[in-house]
């Protein structure tokens, strides 16, 4: 998704078909934010569901505002010691003329720049998953605006933008891998590192109060992931994107069967939180990936991705963190997974013609996808977690262990997702009108994804 170096001669001119297209893909991106709402709103108990709402909701908001002012400059703007960008033109989408041409391409800078937006607005939303039931509103936004500013920004630059060193050194993300699902998810985890458990992690049950909401928003997320993914080649004129498109579709219904299977084989029963999860297990994996795998690779991607993410989901109770919807054990593994097996299934035929182990290519670019893994990695994990603490002692992080057991939409936002105090009650907002969560299996079983 990085500009492209042409000739004058050469020079593209804008393309109707291909800028309608990406509109398109655009909205579908901005529509996997309120899925992702949905997605981890069925996933907590009665009392945290608004509060999951709303800190995918944020996002939105916040980040859309920071990418205008700055945020576009900084991820793909004039390089500057292969780390950051920056470009006057791009602050505040002020100097970009509306039928300029994003460099190398066939749309214009604004269809570009709203496309990358969306990519931005989600990958934060996505670590708010790790921290269900426990943070403040007002910190989570204000980590939102830091981290996306310290982080997302250069790390997009890094992966996609012009000189920045992982795009230099050939480091292949289609469409996110490292800068979206690796980001998120090491995030996800140096944060939870720092702010502790949820009040009665291992102990009281936290099974998912809504299934139907969580297939909803997997659905919503596996619609709009067809615009995050074939959107990504900035065009179809020839045939990546369709190739991408297919694989999306391929990986997914692979790593959902995947993790299907386990969980029959591992604990006696095919759930929908399993189906729901895997699906997105699949998405995450190919995401980096699709562009340079066959068909019969994406199954193996899907299918490697499925498995090892349910296996990975129960890591938490092993090592004693609170992941709340295992945005680490999806997200993060399902990113590592699919960044790292296109140093074995990359064809040569696909977006370039670099092969992975399995075509002849050798260990040449499996060495430098695990170059932007660990590079990716260790710095969300690190910065995200001293953002963390940081806020932690200033503004506190966390609401008081009353407030979390009580709940925490009542707490932070006076409301209440369901009001079952009689027909037209809607002006009851009281805790008591909410009825007990329901019970969640035991850390015991942690493989049927009590809190994918």
């Amino acid at each position: 998704m990085a500009p492209a170096i042409t000739l004058a001669a050469d020079a593209p001119t804008l393309s109707a078909a291909n800028t309608g297209f990406m509109l398109i893909c655009s909205a579908l991106v901005m529509l996997m934010t309120p899925g992702l709402a949905f997605f981890y709103g069925g996933m907590v108990r009665v009392k945290s569901t608004l509060n999951m709402l709303m800190m995918s909701f944020i996002s939105l908001g916040i980040v859309t505002i920071l990418w205008v002012l700055y945020g576009f400059s900084l991820a793909f703007g004039t390089d500057s010691g292969s780390v950051i960008g920056w470009s006057s033109d791009f602050v505040g989408l002020s100097g970009i003329g509306k039928t300029e041409l994003w460099d190398g391409y066939t749309i214009p800078v604004y269809v570009f720049a709203v496309f990358q937006l969306m990519f931005a607005i989600i990958t934060p939303a996505l670590i708010s998953g790790a921290l269900a039931d426990r943070v403040k509103f007002t910190a989570w936004a204000l980590f939102v605006t830091l981290w996306a500013t310290i982080v997302y920004f250069p790390v997009a630059h890094w992966v996609w933008g012009t000189g920045g060193w992982a795009f230099d050194l050939g480091v292949i993300d289609f469409a996110g891998g490292t800068a979206v699902h690796i980001n998120a998810g090491a995030a996800a985890l140096g944060v939870i590192l720092v702010i502790g458990k949820r009040v009665g992690f291992k102990k009281d049950p936290m099974r998912p109060h809504s299934l139907p909401l969580v297939m909803l928003g997997a659905g919503l997320l596996w619609f709009g992931w067809f615009g995050f993914n074939a959107g990504s080649w900035l065009g179809n004129d020839d045939g990546v994107g369709a190739l991408m498109f297919v694989n999306t579709q391929v990986a997914t219904a692979a790593a959902m069967l995947a993790w299907l299977i386990y969980e029959k084989i591992r604990h006696g029963a095919f759930t929908t939180l399993g189906a729901a999860s895997g699906a997105v297990a699949g998405l995450v994996a190919i995401t980096p990936s699709g562009g340079a795998v066959s068909p019969l690779g994406a199954i193996a991607v899907g299918a490697i991705a499925g498995l090892l993410c349910a296996m990975a989901v129960g890591l938490k109770y092993r090592f004693g963190y609170d992941d709340s919807l295992d945005v680490v054990g999806v997200h993060m593994v399902g990113g590592i997974v699919g960044s790292l097996l296109i140093g074995f299934f990359a064809t040569g035929g696909g977006q370039s013609d670099v092969a992975g182990l399995f075509y002849g290519g050798g260990l040449d670019q499996l060495w430098k996808q695990l170059a932007g893994v660990a590079g990716v990695l260790v710095y969300s994990l690190v910065v995200s977690a001293v953002l963390a603490f940081l806020i932690d002692k200033t503004l506190g992080m966390r609401v008081g262990e009353d407030d979390e057991v009580s709940g925490i939409d009542q707490v932070e936002h006076a409301e209440t997702a369901y009001d079952f105090s009689g027909a037209g009650g809607g002006a009851a907002r009281t805790v008591g009108t909410v009825p007990p969560a329901p019970a969640r299996e035991t850390p015991a079983a942690p493989s049927k994804k009590v809190d994918a």
